[in-house]
């Protein structure tokens, strides 16, 4: 049980809304709160232990894992074993591979992002040699991730708590077209290397079938309306994971 919790907050202005959410959610339970600022994790200023929650953004949160031994784990955008529930190829290369790729003809137009955790640059459409020139000096040797274009007609966010769902929000696109929520639930069924608590988003193709868009680790995701108590639920679940990984 957490006795104490910290939440990141620059000292000025409005809170993001996932400290926000967090920052309800702990008052409800009664554990005191105070706030940090990102230079205070990287002094290592914070009392961190295994009776402490700390949430933040990702920066924050990686520091907090190297102050405790715990290791950062590893993205895992396109689960293996959900490969199947993609709909569209997705492969693995380096940006300078698939920027001569296009240049050349041999491929086609084509999604990337960084495949490691710091994003070095923000995904793309790529259709020409002249949409990689905008990724600069970032280095060609860079692991991406590479995806088929498809058409999302809607986007939505599924949280999820030791493999139930808690939660479904709408964050892009027709929210009017559901999701094929068996699929779903098969998908998470199958997703056997998944953390503890996470996000995981799917969209409806212009075909009308459900995809998967990605995976997201739970300890330092994003929110958009899951109510208060569930998100505090997800993050401190999926924290309690991580100290227990390192024997704390």
């Amino acid at each position: 049980m957490f006795t104490t919790a910290f939440l990141q907050y620059r000292g000025k202005g409005p809170m993001r809304h996932e400290e926000a959410l967090l920052e309800e959610g702990l008052t409800r339970r009664g554990i005191p709160i105070r706030h940090y600022t990102a230079k205070r994790i990287e002094r290592r200023q914070l009392p961190l232990g295994p009776d402490v929650f700390i949430a933040g953004d990702m920066d924050a949160m990686h520091g907090a894992m190297r102050q405790l031994g715990i290791s950062v784990p590893e993205p895992d955008d396109y689960p293996e074993t959900l490969r199947s529930f993609l709909r569209r190829r997705v492969w693995k290369s380096t940006l300078g591979e698939v920027e001569k790729a296009v240049e050349s003809g041999s491929c086609p137009p084509v999604f990337v992002k960084p495949a490691r955790r710091r994003k070095s640059f923000t995904g793309a459409v790529c259709y020409s040699e002249r949409d990689f020139a905008a990724f600069g000096y970032v280095s060609r040797r860079q692991p991406v991730w590479c995806s088929e274009l498809v058409t999302w007609r809607a986007e939505y966010r599924v949280y999820v708590i030791d493999r139930r769902i808690v939660s479904v929000d709408h964050y892009d696109g027709d929210a009017s077209l559901a999701l094929d929520l068996d699929m779903v639930t098969a998908a998470i069924g199958e997703y056997r290397t998944a953390p503890s608590a996470y996000g995981i988003d799917f969209g409806v193709l212009d075909s009308g079938a459900t995809a998967l868009v990605e995976a997201n680790d739970g300890y330092a995701l994003g929110a958009y309306t899951i109510r208060a108590d569930e998100y505090t639920d997800l993050i401190s679940r999926r924290w309690a994971e991580l100290l227990d990984t390192a024997g704390l």
